[in-house]
């Protein structure tokens, strides 16, 4: 099961000053809008997004269809059959996508020890 590019997606109080604090380690943005409370940010192999108000916890992320680089894989593995996959192998879903859905969608299950991971692909 080929999941795609992992990030760490932060639940952030403070989407200015925690973008600030990651710039100063290094990171700059490869995405996201500001204006929207979210960005996504870069420092070699290392991929943080900063979500202010969108989310309660800090969520692993996979993105299916998304290259570090930022580009588009050719051939990726829809996120609607990540996710048949995950149930056929007895996993829970927290949120589901559209099975009979196309193009961006997410979902979302947690670990053993309650850490939520979400699988989102956000390309066509």
């Amino acid at each position: 099961m080929e999941l795609g590019s992992f990030s760490v997606s932060l639940a952030v109080k403070d989407l200015s000053a925690s973008r600030a604090f990651y710039e100063k380690l290094g990171f700059a943005q490869i995405g996201g809008n500001p204006e929207h409370n979210w960005i996504v940010l870069r420092n070699g192999e290392a991929v943080v997004g900063l979500f202010q108000g969108m989310f309660e916890r800090n969520l692993l992320t996979f993105n299916p269809g998304w290259a570090r680089s930022g580009q588009h894989p050719e051939e990726f593995t829809d996120v609607r059959e990540l996710q048949r996959l995950a149930q056929e192998r007895g996993l829970e879903l927290t949120t589901a996508a559209d099975p009979e859905s196309t193009g961006p969608a997410h979902f979302v299950l947690t670990d053993p020890d309650g850490n939520p991971i979400l699988i989102d692909q956000h390309v066509d």
